[in-house]
């Protein structure tokens, strides 16, 4: 009886051992691992510089908003926290094994830990310092490098050009951009945006304040949080776009006084267009006047806003003649009217919730760009599109509720939807029109046209069935549920811009001047002109189609005139 007790006794000693032992190398490894996460907060001695620290990608780190600048002088900060950073991608990084899925999971774990340590860093230090070294200015542009600039005023000094691209910026596509419409400085800021001008900005910094590293090109700077990295433009990379030509606007009588009207100047023997073009568009002014020898610059006013062109023979003489006339040619130069492309988010929040409600296809996106350079503020967007980020729509980024922005971009028909704002622009279009943008849109994204397959294809007709009566459902359900409505017509936009944008502005209850709804006018089709070549004029639309939409058309025309509203345009019905 003795001998089994001793075996059982000596058994659970040895396993009271064994449990001891697992539990103690349960914790020592569980610590290690801790231990190695949590370098950053744990006291070391000091020690070499990291290979790292003197490249200039390790800077790049700042660019990108991942760490403060102030963690790499820091010797708390661990090289290998520095080395795990995708956006790096430097030939020193460690390589990830591991199959596919895991390390695109462990990617995304990765992302989200930097928010948090960056959002951390960034309430706990305050502003950046700079890092040992910048990133460097791209060595194979062609422009010239000009210097590190600070763009913290309340304008901006490069405003000709203005977009942006977080994915695919680089100093070349900026410069071509610029280099496209004649201007001569290229300006980089945030990694991201790109801005034109041709006058250089008054306050230059340190060249380590810009810090940022371009989006789309490794390796290059493109400027830092409201620091522009500046390049003179030369020349057009191959391969881009032409530069923008000028371009005859027609004849018009002068105003009464002109040296009030035209700011600034150039006389001189056989002047052309070109010297006169060229002139005006380095002083950065949109028109190009010439009565025979001399050469004006200036902007549209209201004094001179070329609503009335007179006969082109009135300007057709000798220029010794034609100087003492009363009429003058005016050209469009390749620079942008700049007095309406600030834009900013609203200093407080809008206690008003407006929604820029419409059909796809019903003009949305180009009715921000006019509301956007008139007000100067931000639109925002129940969604989020990338693309027209880029194009410079800032408040696509921005929560659809945040009520930093002046207005709203929706679809969305329903009462639960409409009813969550205020008031509403309803922007209504032709359907025959809007469907066939919207279809555009679809096969081809917003600057392309559809292929003839896709017409010929059950597609289109399968489109026309399902949209056509969102076209009218849409309208009627603002109009149920619609607290405050302002109804506009595409069409009466396109006619008569001014003062139906004025009209835009006054329910948005923001103050404009004359001089910048002349402005936006003179801007007024911004980057949405669909691009390539657009399809043959055939008619896609089959009677029974028609028979469909005019159905819808009169529905709609009925409900407007019910709610006390002026009813379609004519051109609507029926086709």
């Amino acid at each position: 009886m003795a001998k089994p007790f001793f075996r059982l006794q000596k058994f659970l000693r040895r396993t009271q051992f064994l449990l001891f032992f697992l539990t103690a190398a349960y914790l020592m490894t569980g610590s290690l691992l801790l231990l190695q996460r949590a370098r950053v907060a744990l006291p070391q001695g000091p020690r070499a510089p990291s290979p790292l620290q003197a490249l200039p990608v390790a800077a790049m780190a700042l660019g990108v908003g991942l760490l403060d600048s102030r963690a790499l002088h820091d010797a708390h900060v661990s090289p290998e926290l520095l080395l795990d950073m995708d956006v790096l991608r430097s030939p020193l990084a460690r390589p990830r094994p591991g199959p596919r899925w895991l390390r695109s999971r462990n990617s995304e774990l990765r992302q989200l830990r930097r928010r948090r340590f960056h959002h951390f860093m960034g309430d706990t230090q305050g502003p950046a310092a700079l890092g040992p070294e910048a990133p460097r200015p791209a060595a194979h542009s062609r422009g010239t490098y000009v210097g590190c600039f600070s763009d913290e005023g309340e304008e901006r000094t490069l405003k000709g050009a203005v977009f942006y691209d977080l994915r695919k910026m680089t100093v070349s596509h900026c410069q071509d951009a610029c280099a496209e419409r004649s201007y001569i400085y290229a300006g980089l800021e945030a990694g991201a945006e790109c801005y034109c001008g041709n006058r250089l900005p008054a306050v230059s910094v340190r060249l380590e304040e810009c810090n940022h590293e371009c989006k789309g090109e490794k390796g290059s700077v493109c400027g830092g949080i409201n620091r522009l990295s500046v390049y003179r433009v030369e020349e057009l990379q191959p391969g881009s776009r032409k530069r923008r030509t000028v371009m005859y606007r027609g004849c018009f009588r002068l105003p009464e006084n002109v040296t009030h009207a035209f700011p600034d100047s150039l006389i001189q023997a056989n002047v052309t267009v070109d010297t006169c073009a060229g002139f005006c568009s380095q002083k950065e002014f949109p028109l190009a006047i010439l009565r025979g020898w001399e050469c004006y610059c200036a902007y549209p006013t209201p004094q001179f806003n070329l609503q009335d062109a007179v006969d082109s023979s009135l300007c057709s003489q000798e220029p010794e003649a034609q100087r003492l006339g009363a009429y003058c040619e005016v050209y469009q130069t390749p620079v942008q009217d700049t007095r309406c492309t600030d834009r900013r988010f609203l200093p407080a929040k809008s206690k008003v919730f407006v929604a820029l409600s419409s059909f796809p296809g019903a003009g949305n996106t180009w009715a921000r760009h006019l509301i956007e350079h008139a007000t100067g503020f931000y639109t925002g967007s129940y969604y989020f599109d990338g693309t027209l980020y880029n194009k410079g729509f800032k408040g696509e980024k921005d929560h659809w509720r945040s009520r930093r922005t002046i207005c709203v971009k929706t679809h969305e028909s329903g009462r639960r939807e409409i009813e969550v704002f205020d008031s509403a622009i309803l922007l209504i279009r032709n359907p025959y029109r809007s469907l066939v943008a919207e279809f555009n849109r679809k096969c081809a994204g917003h600057l392309g046209y559809a292929a003839d397959r896709n017409w010929k294809s059950k597609e289109w007709p399968d489109f026309v069935n399902s949209y056509a009566s969102w076209w009218s459902s849409h309208v009627l359900d603002w109009l149920k549920y619609g607290k405050r409505l302002l109804v506009v017509h595409y069409e009466e936009l396109c006619r008569s811009l001014v003062p139906t944008l004025r009209e835009m502005v006054a329910f948005l209850n923001v103050s404009v001047s004359e001089e910048r709804l002349l402005c936006v006018e003179n801007n007024k089709e911004g980057s949405f002109r669909r691009r390539g070549q657009r399809p043959r004029d055939s008619e896609p639309f089959t009677p029974e189609m028609k028979d469909l939409i005019n159905g819808y058309i009169q529905t709609v025309d009925k409900a407007l005139r019910d709610h006390n509203w002026a009813g379609l345009p004519r051109e609507y019905v029926p086709r």
